[in-house]
């Protein structure tokens, strides 16, 4: 209920990542103030990625089309809290990540998601310092400028029940070759109370940054985010939106359809 302590669901995708699943849940289950709910999504995996959940606590659900926006789907889907937290298999979070969320969204009830960034670690100093100095404000700055609102990091980010039910239909859930947090920030209702909180942060593994080919995969598949969605609205269109629903009259948000 909006205005109260929220509860709180944790949904983390997993794919063959055990160990880094392990390190996760163990920050997860050292929180100040617990989640009322831990999903594991397991997207098929052959290791012990189950196991790791199952002796954490953790809930099983289980989604055969491998992908992480299929995975993350699934998850939100099935979580039952009224806030749902989201983290990557290698996210390990602060010991007050959760109470933050459940203090933020208690605080105020008009927002609708909320993320931070990523202190990255593993890896070279200079990794760190491309991937925190270089690319992370590329996204949560230049992109937010772009759009003309506040971007969702997948790693890092929660999003009230309700509002992920009237953004679950308009994202792109079945297509393995996009980034679904890019997806879920451009798909935002204009209106939408987002906030990128530069101090909620987690720690994230710097493997993205220590293979080119990886690297240059995921520059692709936010390439091939942007176009698909571009397709279907245009970027330009979606940022007036944006920026009619912030002057709208009286100064209140409205929502905007498309």
């Amino acid at each position: 209920m909006r205005g109260m302590s929220p509860s709180i669901s944790v949904v983390v995708p997993s794919y063959n990542d055990a160990e880094m699943l392990q390190q996760c849940l163990t920050a997860l289950h050292g929180q100040t103030r617990p989640a009322d709910e831990i999903i594991v999504v397991d997207n098929g995996s052959s290791d012990a990625t189950v196991d790791v959940a199952l002796a954490h606590g953790a809930r099983i659900v289980t989604e055969p089309k491998r992908g992480i926006p299929q995975a993350t789907s699934a998850g939100l889907d099935a979580a039952t809290g009224d806030v749902i937290g989201r983290l990557d298999a290698d996210s390990i979070p602060p010991k007050d990540w959760v109470a933050r969320i459940a203090r933020a969204f208690e605080r105020d009830a008009d927002l609708e998601a909320l993320s931070g960034p990523g202190a990255f670690y593993g890896g070279t100093p200079l990794l760190h310092w491309f991937a925190e100095s270089v690319q992370m404000p590329l996204y949560t700055r230049a992109v937010a400028f772009l759009l003309g609102h506040d971007v969702l990091f997948g790693s890092n980010l929660a999003i009230r029940a309700d509002t992920w039910r009237e953004l679950r239909g308009l994202v792109h859930r079945d297509d393995n070759s996009i980034h679904d947090d890019l997806d879920f920030t451009l798909n935002l209702v204009p209106g939408t109370k987002v906030r990128f909180d530069r101090t909620l942060v987690v720690g994230v593994s710097a493997r993205p940054y220590q293979d080119w080919g990886r690297y240059s995969k995921g520059f692709a598949m936010a390439m091939g985010t942007f176009a698909l969605n571009h397709r279907e609205q245009s970027l330009l269109e979606r940022r007036r939106q944006w920026i009619a629903v912030r002057h709208g009259e009286g100064g209140d948000p409205i929502r905007a359809t498309r």
